[in-house]
């Protein structure tokens, strides 16, 4: 038989110590009269007496309704006295739950839906059973009010962009408040965010026009870079007349590649406007 007691160092907890007091007068006479029928009724009490709990289990004890010391017990084996003796399983294993999706009204103002899953443990069996009715039940409800509570401070960005730390702090947050309660809260991750159908419309409007405007700012540049490339060109080709022949020749070749009936000679705008002249 292994007992396994995880201490925490908590003042003021109930069963985090060994009770306080005794059973009293009433309380030995009763202990001494089960371990008597115990050992008149062998080897058919030891069906009775004799416990089992798995690994992944823990069983907390209370005699005459106060704990025994010594913590919980298990894995394994172990004694209990009838009539006298009652005893709660304790699963230690890791559980996970699903947060109800939790309507959120954001620091911006906006109302967002928002959902998330939380993952934790009893690191503490006799403190989960003493110090709490319910440790299941009220770390889930604490995981749907600090959700609320945790998001109503962000922004709309924030909760889209930052669902990391925000997960972290709520890991924190919800550990360090069921401490108390022997739970080890491991993990928090936000789901979803769902946003209004009209919130999601303008967001998509919004990026689109933002879309837009960098593909005109963005044509725009190559309009400039594409004016100054060919001022440049028409300086190099002001400074060399044979240059521009040489220009008109290849694309004269470039015309006749392509297999076209059609072949367009430049006049030059100075032997128009002598004949004009004239």
């Amino acid at each position: 038989m292994e007992s396994n007691n995880l201490k925490v160092d908590h003042t003021g907890i109930i069963g985090a110590g060994t009770p306080e007091g005794g059973v009293g007068i009433c309380g030995w006479i009763l202990t001494a009269l089960a371990w008597l029928m115990v050992i008149c009724t062998l080897p058919f009490s030891l069906c009775v007496c004799i416990k089992v709990v798995q690994e992944y289990e823990r069983a907390v004890i209370f005699r005459l309704g106060r704990l025994l010391p010594g913590g919980a017990k298990g894995p394994g084996i172990f004694f209990i006295l009838p009539c006298i003796e009652d005893y709660t399983k304790v699963d230690l294993r890791t559980v996970s739950f699903d947060v109800p999706p939790q309507e959120i009204l954001t620091r911006d103002s906006v109302t967002v839906s928002v959902d998330a899953v939380v993952y934790y443990r009893v690191q503490n069996a006799t403190i989960s059973i003493a110090n709490v009715e319910n440790a299941n039940g009220s770390t889930r409800l604490l995981a749907q009010t600090t959700l609320r509570n945790v998001l109503g401070t962000k922004n709309l960005a924030e909760i889209l962009s930052d669902r990391d730390n925000i997960s972290t702090f709520m890991q924190s947050s919800l550990d360090e408040a069921t401490d108390q309660w022997g739970i080890k809260v491991e993990r928090v991750e936000i789901k979803d965010v769902r946003l209004p159908v009209q919130l999601q419309r303008a967001m998509a409007a919004e990026a689109e026009a933002a879309r837009e405007a960098r593909a005109k700012v963005i044509a725009a540049e190559g309009e400039q870079n594409a004016s100054r490339a060919l001022k440049e060109a028409a300086d190099v080709i002001a400074e060399s007349p044979a240059a521009l022949q040489l220009r008109y020749l290849q694309t004269l070749s470039n015309i006749s590649a392509e297999k076209n009936s059609t072949i367009i000679f430049p006049l030059p705008i100075e032997l128009v406007s002598g004949l004009l002249k004239k």
